[in-house]
């Protein structure tokens, strides 16, 4: 249906350029040549020729051919907002109506001239300019972004205010142009969708670049596809792919349950999330005992990465103020805990070991290590990804080694390593992908291998015994990146963190 209405929006655009061009003693047929058009509307304005040029830039182009529209209708004496905006968002029936109206006729410079702005008018061009200019950079340049929860602690704290640099990778050209200004998919108070889905553009890049491995990277949740729509239980904290696995794969009664709320959102609408990327497409990724493998080496350990120990203290209470004034250790984060008679679960980094360990009330600081699921948490089998306890006999400490996919890799399929690529083939590639019989049918062709159409990464938060992150729903593929964190530009934890601002993230 979008594509229809694409489609006779456009015809209906150029038809009226038709009809203003024999007004304005432009050869009529010119105006139905892409491009050759607003050359011929720049030549006949008395335009500079970089404005044309400038066209050809992407996306940016667009708002160019938008400014462009408006100024030739004002060579026709059109001059009011009401008229500007239909131009703008009804081309397809204003500029037929314009161009074969008997009342307009073509008036030229001289309409520019006898023309002058009221203040109230340029007050809303002026707001209308800065909300495109807004748009543009916050589309193509670089993005805020606020860290909502202690997944990336210490590296990154709850609270701290970012810049997210869409240069680094290439701005990617958002897959639903039409959408409500600085609103990501949710609108304020009516908490209806903020974007439209008419027109959905494919997965576009300007300029390229893969992400390198130990960016901190923003990305769209990618199994926020499906979402229940409800932030306060379900949201991204508990996801629809895992409350169906709740039901044991019953569709129906989730649906039933849930149905009026449950949504789908194209990809540059899903949830952002920040993790760092352990791992990039090619690699073959394996955590043992907590730390990350990469191609059979250890990779390199965040300086401000975090996990959970057990402390033993000699008898006495911990001191929570004695740890807050002296090593940033904050209850109030949950960074330390009572579990037990003497025994604490704190958060520490690899310095804040040493240091925590020679203090004379402490009796024995061991790492929490998950070897199997224990104590009620989730943590292997067939409760992180990829789902499958009987091929994948994993947990969140000791886990793979798992390939991650490559542009032109390609795997042999066999019923061992179906779950870890299924959703990859079917889901993000746009594949059937059936198992019967002993064989792969692909596209309703048998199988025997298949070679990946792009490249996934595999990302983690710092704090890995506190993060939700590809442990728990695999790969991210690349058309589901958004961008590198780039700078801390504020910090709050009742009241700013002088020490954190401007820093360069790493």
């Amino acid at each position: 249906m979008g594509w229809i209405i694409f489609v006779l929006g456009t015809i209906g655009f150029h038809i009226g350029l038709y009809g203003l061009f024999r007004k304005a003693g432009i050869t009529p047929w010119k105006a139905l040549v892409p491009f050759y058009n607003t050359w011929e509307m720049v030549r006949v304005m008395q335009m500079r020729t970089w404005w044309f040029w400038v066209q050809l830039v992407p996306v940016v182009g667009q708002f160019i051919t938008i400014s462009l529209t408006i100024d030739f209708i004002k060579h026709f004496g059109r001059f009011s907002l009401a008229e500007h905006a239909a131009a703008v968002f009804l081309p397809f029936a204003y500029l037929p109506y314009l161009g074969f109206a008997k009342d307009s006729r073509w008036v030229g410079q001289e309409a520019l001239r006898h023309y002058k702005k009221s203040a109230a008018r340029e007050w809303v061009d002026a707001a209308v300019f800065a909300v495109v200019a807004a748009t543009i950079i916050r589309t193509f340049v670089f993005e805020a972004y606020t860290i909502p929860t202690p997944s990336m602690e210490r590296s990154l704290l709850v609270n701290d205010f970012l810049f997210v640099s869409k240069l680094s990778y290439g701005p990617r050209i958002p897959t639903t142009p039409l959408s409500f200004p600085f609103v990501h998919h949710t609108m304020p108070v009516v908490k209806g969708k903020s974007y439209l889905e008419w027109i959905q553009w494919p997965y576009r890049r300007i300029g390229a670049s893969p992400v390198k491995r130990n960016d901190v990277v923003v990305f769209n949740l990618p199994v926020g596809d499906t979402v229940i729509n409800d932030e306060d239980n379900y949201g991204s904290k508990v996801t629809y792919y895992e409350v169906l696995r709740q039901a044991n794969g019953n569709r129906q009664r989730v649906w039933e349950t849930f149905g009026d709320i449950i949504i789908t959102r194209p990809v540059d609408k899903r949830e952002n999330f920040i993790k760092r990327c352990v791992a990039i497409a090619g690699d073959t990724m394996e955590i043992r005992n907590g730390v990350v493998f990469i191609n059979g080496k250890m990779n390199d350990i965040p300086p401000g990465a975090e996990t959970n120990y057990l402390l033993e203290t000699k008898g006495q209470e911990l001191d929570y103020d004695l740890l807050l004034e002296n090593y940033g250790i904050r209850e109030t984060a949950g960074e330390v805990r009572k579990v037990g008679e003497q025994l604490y679960e704190i958060f520490l980094t690899r310095d804040q070991v040493a240091t925590i360990g020679r203090l004379p009330f402490v009796q024995s600081l061991t790492p929490v290590n998950y070897q199997y699921p224990r104590d009620n948490r989730y943590v292997g089998g067939a409760d992180i990804f990829p789902n499958d306890s009987v091929n994948c006999k994993w947990t969140i400490d000791n886990y793979g080694p798992l390939y991650i996919p490559a542009k032109g890799g390609t795997i042999t399929l066999t019923p061992e390593i179906y779950s870890r690529y299924e959703r990859v083939i079917r889901t993000y590639e746009g594949n059937s992908l059936e198992y019967r019989d002993g064989a792969f049918f692909i596209n309703g062709s048998p199988a025997t291998s298949y070679t990946f159409r792009q490249n996934y990464y595999w990302l983690m938060g710092d704090n890995r015994h506190n993060s939700l992150d590809s442990r728990y729903w695999g790969f991210v593929p690349e058309d589901h990146i958004v961008g590198k964190a780039w700078m801390i530009f504020f910090s709050w934890e009742n009241g700013p963190r002088w020490n954190r601002l401007f820093r360069i993230i790493r």
